[in-house]
C-alpha cells in the first residue's frame, strides 16, 4: 500500500493561515538545506492531493514557474487528484476531481499501485485529513513566527490523537520540520 504524507506549513503557535486566510507570514527564502529535505520528501511521490481552493493558486503558480527553479518539474509533472464537491471535471491539466466520501477517495487511492502519495490542502482538507486520521506520516513544516491567531492546523477533533515523533530538523532558515507517524504504527 502507498504511502500518504500530510505536509503543513504551520506558525510557531500551530496556524496554517492568519484569519483572513493569508500566508504572508511563511519564511521565504529558502536555503539549499531545506529545499534538499523537500526533495527527497517529494521523491517518491507521484501523486499530489490538494484541496479545491488550494489547488486554484497552486496549479498556476507552478505550473508559470521556470523550469530551473527547484521542484517546479516535479509539482508541475506530478499527477494531481483535487478534492472538490463543488467541481465536476477539472480545469487543469494532469489532474482529476473526486469528491464524495473523503475516506473512501483517500482509502481507494491509497489501494492503487504507484508510489507515495503527499497532500497539500487548506484548512478545511488538512482538518479532515487529520481528524479521520487518515495520514501515514505528517510533516510539519514550523515557520518561526506566532501570528496570534487564525486557521489552526489541530481544530477541535473531538478527541486526543497521538503522534510518534519520527524526526525533527531545523534549517538555516529558521523552519524546522517536525516528522510524525500515528502512535499506533
Amino acid at each position: 500500500m502507498r504511502t500518504f504524507k500530510l505536509q503543513v506549513q504551520t506558525s510557531v503557535d500551530g496556524y496554517m493561515a492568519s484569519p483572513d486566510g493569508e500566508m504572508d507570514w511563511m519564511t521565504f527564502s529558502w536555503t539549499d538545506d531545506i529545499n534538499a529535505y523537500v526533495t527527497a520528501l517529494t521523491e517518491p511521490v507521484d501523486c499530489m492531493v490538494l484541496s479545491r481552493k488550494l489547488a486554484e493558486g497552486f496549479i498556476p503558480h507552478w505550473a508559470a514557474q521556470p523550469e530551473s527553479e527547484p521542484g517546479v518539474t516535479k509539482m508541475h509533472e506530478t499527477p494531481k487528484v483535487v478534492i472538490s464537491d463543488s467541481l465536476t471535471e477539472s480545469p487543469w491539466e494532469n489532474t482529476v476531481v473526486a469528491g464524495g466520501d473523503l475516506t473512501e477517495t483517500i482509502t481507494k487511492l491509497k489501494a492503487q499501485p504507484g508510489g507515495d502519495m503527499i497532500a497539500y490542502g487548506g484548512g478545511t482538507l488538512v482538518a479532515d485529513l487529520i481528524a479521520r486520521n487518515l495520514f501515514d506520516e505528517l510533516h510539519l513544516f514550523v515557520n518561526p513566527t506566532a501570528i496570534g491567531a487564525g486557521i489552526p492546523v489541530f481544530p477541535a477533533l473531538g478527541t486526543h490523537q497521538h503522534l510518534r515523533l519520527v524526526g525533527a530538523r531545523p534549517f538555516d532558515c529558521g523552519i524546522t520540520a517536525l516528522h510524525y507517524a500515528p502512535k499506533g504504527d
